[in-house]
């Protein structure tokens, strides 16, 4: 299925928001296609490549009960497109309550996001891994 950049920020939306299950978003990826983190934090590997492996990836997060921790109220993505029509970059911010912190947050990453007849060959995540780790207390 061939998805606009658009499209496919919407779903990352969708899916931070838990409107959608983790398990279609290695869906969005090429066979081959990289997950990276470029700012990992210690218990995230820099890269996951393969969809098979993406999708094994975000089965572990789940487990590890993040849902659990923070409490997510709202999430809103802007989508920026660029000169290059296979490339989009997303802004992704969500608010909620860190049952860890027992504080409110706002936590925002930038993605850039590269496409290949719809789907995603990589996704470079760009993200705050100190607060990460203070939501989820690790």
């Amino acid at each position: 299925m061939t998805r606009t950049p658009a499209q496919i920020v919407e779903h990352v939306r969708r899916q931070v928001a838990g409107e959608q299950g983790h398990d279609s978003f290695a869906d969005l990826f090429t066979e081959d296609g990289v997950m990276a983190y470029r700012f990992p934090a210690p218990f995230q590997k820099p890269e996951i490549g393969g969809r098979a492996a993406i999708r094994a990836y975000f089965d572990r997060m789940r487990g590890a009960r993040v849902r659990e921790k923070i409490e997510i109220q709202h999430v809103e993505a802007i989508t920026r497109l660029t000169d290059d029509p296979d490339v989009v970059v997303a802004e992704i911010t969500h608010r909620g309550w860190s049952k860890v912190k027992q504080d409110y947050y706002t936590f925002t990453a930038v993605a850039i996001i590269h496409l290949r007849d719809g789907e995603i060959v990589r996704y470079d995540d760009y993200m705050n891994p100190l607060l990460l780790q203070e939501l989820l207390g690790v």
